[in-house]
């Protein structure tokens, strides 16, 4: 006889009900959703219809609102003086003048071509004078005019002296829709400084250079009162006429600055005439940029050959205190705060490393000589104003400034053919990262190699 056993798997009565609990709690969840989903529904409907009913009450309110009355302006009273009429004061609109084309001015040859532009030589169909036409150089035509070009659009038309280059008009091409189309109309003079050294069998006199060295002050002198840094002084941006007058020119990188100075991009001057403070990376800086370029101008007018003929940057620095000396804390307290002095590794006691301007040019007399020694002043705030210079003694002893009238002349270049640079580098250009802080100088003012110079007795290391 069989008997059939219960399997211990199988559901006994407790299981059945906890199931059957289960299954309820399951449904009035299913419930609870339900009903809070038609109550969410039913409340963003009543939500809708009582904003469709707000803007129906608006709009009939706006209907049935009576027309706004007119504010009358209440009657002076009886005691009121009676007043005439007011009249409109009239100013007279400016008149806007059209630019010229460029048709209007025949071209005879080139000039030069420089970093912002070409300059040639033309003739004025209407009046027959001779001018130097610029035409200004477009990088990228759809980026608009560059910043350079309106720079010294400006500063030009701002300026009005007889040692800084006129600018007659602006002239464009005849179509006009091609922005690169913009041509400047200046002062044509004869020579530059650059090439007239450079084919001069010797120096000027004393005199001459001093009639030189003055007017190029009194231009920045100039400039400077009226709140402008020229930022590219060297010879080659200095014209002179067969009537002995000197005048300044290519503004491209000129610019208002203000007391004190904002900062500026340190990527400004040519190399061989850049202070050491813009070597050495200073945000913040003035006038006395412009004046460390005079002091290298007057040492070339001396030699005929630009005084700091650096290769980059760390040579420029190394030919700068081989010539001027080594700073120390106490001729330039300043020094070593600025961004790139912090990698220069210098000597620690320097010995009879002052500088050797004195012995370089022994034929100057001691007042020229402290002249071009406070002009070459590594501390910028030792530099003299550009006032301070035209009241120096150099130019009140013998010999004296020579008149311009009785200054030499020279066959012009710019006449007859181009101009050309033998080595001189170009300013900074356009477009370029300014300051050491925002190039890769890695292998000026960093890694693992050192530069010693020669002939000034002293070793610039690097980091």
């Amino acid at each position: 006889m069989s008997s059939k056993t219960k399997s211990r798997w199988a559901n006994d009565e407790e299981d059945e009900a906890l199931e059957v609990q289960r299954k309820k709690e399951k449904e009035e969840k299913k419930r609870l959703k339900a009903e809070k989903q038609r109550k969410a529904e039913e409340a963003a409907a009543a939500q809708i219809a009582a904003q469709q009913s707000q803007a129906a009450n608006t709009e009939h309110e706006l209907s049935s609102r009576p027309a706004k009355r007119r504010k009358l302006t209440p009657p002076p009273p009886e005691s009121a003086v009676e007043l005439p009429p007011a009249k409109l004061l009239r100013f007279p609109a400016p008149a806007w003048k059209k630019c010229r084309s460029v048709e209007d001015y025949e071209k005879l040859n080139d000039i030069e071509e420089g970093a912002y532009g070409w300059v040639s030589r033309a003739r004025d169909t209407t009046t027959g004078k001779i001018v130097a036409l610029k035409r200004l150089k477009m990088d990228n035509v759809h980026d608009g005019v560059p910043v350079t070009g309106l720079r010294e659009v400006q500063t030009l038309m701002d300026c009005d002296h007889p040692n800084i280059v006129g600018l007659r008009e602006v002239v464009v091409g005849e179509d006009t829709s091609k922005i690169e189309n913009i041509f400047l109309v200046l002062d044509f003079l004869e020579h530059d400084l650059k090439s007239l050294l450079e084919d001069m069998p010797e120096p000027f006199l004393t005199s001459e250079t001093k009639t030189l060295l003055h007017q190029l002050t009194s231009g920045v002198l100039y400039l400077h009162t009226n709140w402008i840094m020229h930022r590219d002084l060297k010879t080659s941006n200095l014209l002179l006429n067969n009537r002995g007058v000197l005048k300044i020119a290519d503004f491209g990188m000129a610019r208002y600055y203000s007391d004190p100075p904002p900062k500026l991009t340190q990527l400004v001057v040519t190399l061989w005439y850049r202070a050491p403070e813009l070597l050495l990376g200073a945000e913040r800086y003035g006038t006395a940029v412009d004046m460390w370029s005079i002091g290298c101008i007057f040492g070339e007018l001396l030699t005929r050959e630009p005084l700091l003929q650096g290769k980059n940057e760390v040579d420029e620095l190394s030919k700068i205190f081989e010539l001027c000396g080594i700073p120390t804390e106490t001729t330039w307290p300043s020094f070593r705060r600025l961004p790139n002095a912090r990698s220069l590794r210098l000597p620690q006691n320097p010995i009879a490393q002052g500088s050797v301007l004195r012995s370089k040019f022994p034929f100057l007399t001691n007042a020229g000589s402290n002249l071009l020694t406070s002009l070459l002043s590594l501390n910028p705030a030792h530099r003299p104003s550009a006032q301070e210079v035209l009241d120096h003694p150099f130019f009140k002893e013998d010999p004296r400034m020579k008149d311009r009238e009785m200054f030499p002349t020279f066959p012009s270049k710019a006449g007859l053919e181009k101009r050309r640079r033998k080595g001189t580098p170009n300013a900074p250009g356009r477009g370029k990262v300014g300051g050491f802080n925002e190039v890769d100088f890695s292998g000026i003012f960093g890694g693992d190699r050192e530069v010693e110079e020669r002939g000034g007795g002293f070793a610039l290391k690097l980091i």
